[in-house]
């Protein structure tokens, strides 16, 4: 099974849109998905997520199904090194990397400044979501694995395409990969309109573990001649 995480393309956040290049990467990425053979597609509420997949929908002749869940991220923490009521994410390095707790894939949301906010029960919540939307796959979380013997619906061929945005998506892989998301949103960047996958692999029968293929792809637009977006990266992206 794969899942893949799509993030919206380059966004105007106050239409809760794209911009002109954001629908430009739109067009890229929907030749791209329309080469896929999907299983079923999933987008965020989000405007700005609903018009970077209208494109590949429109392209594919598709539908798709809007799980709340998938919005960004949202648990607004008080960052003592930024300020109040910001999102969970982009701490300063000389911040977070003190907290040992921040490296622990549970222990992080119990940290001082994750329990400022609702960081806690909104990852719960997200990766509550995930869970409940694999198991109608067959993939049933148990401990730190999916089981496959524990439905008689088990869809190994499924493909998943979510449309959703980068804080959200690192969450989540957080979840399947056993992984802080601290660790991931410091340390991990994901373009706007970019491609990230993981799939299941069962070396042991009944036991499925997800593993990422690719994280934060975007061959599709160096192809088209569209530079990649740096948004919500702190410096210049890598065009080579």
């Amino acid at each position: 099974m794969r899942i893949i995480f799509i993030r919206h393309g380059d966004p105007d956040y106050e239409h809760d849109s794209l911009t002109e290049k954001g629908w430009r990467e739109a067009a890229l990425l929907a030749e791209r998905v329309s080469a896929w053979r999907v299983t079923d597609f999933y987008v965020s509420p989000l405007g700005r997520a609903r018009d970077t997949a209208s494109l590949s929908l429109q392209k594919t002749g598709r539908t798709a199904r809007t799980l709340p869940w998938l919005r960004e991220f949202h648990a607004p923490i008080n960052d003592p090194a930024r300020a109040e009521g910001v999102i969970p994410w982009d701490f300063y390095p000389a911040f977070w990397t003190k907290e040992e707790g921040m490296y622990d894939r549970e222990g992080f949301a119990d940290t001082p400044v994750m329990r400022s906010g609702p960081v806690k029960e909104e990852f719960l919540r997200v990766s509550a979501g995930l869970d409940g939307l694999l198991s109608g796959y067959g993939y049933v979380r148990e401990g730190g694995v999916y089981r496959t013997d524990r439905s008689q619906t088990v869809r190994r061929d499924a493909v998943i395409v979510l449309f959703c945005h980068m804080g959200v998506t690192l969450y989540l892989c957080g979840h399947l990969l056993g992984i802080s998301p601290v660790v991931l949103t410091a340390g991990f960047f994901l373009p706007p309109a970019s491609v990230t996958v993981l799939a299941s692999e069962e070396r042991e029968e009944g036991c499925a573990y997800f593993r990422c293929q690719t994280a934060g792809d975007t061959s599709h637009l160096r192809l088209g001649g569209e530079p990649v977006s740096h948004m919500g990266y702190f410096t210049e992206p890598f065009q080579g």
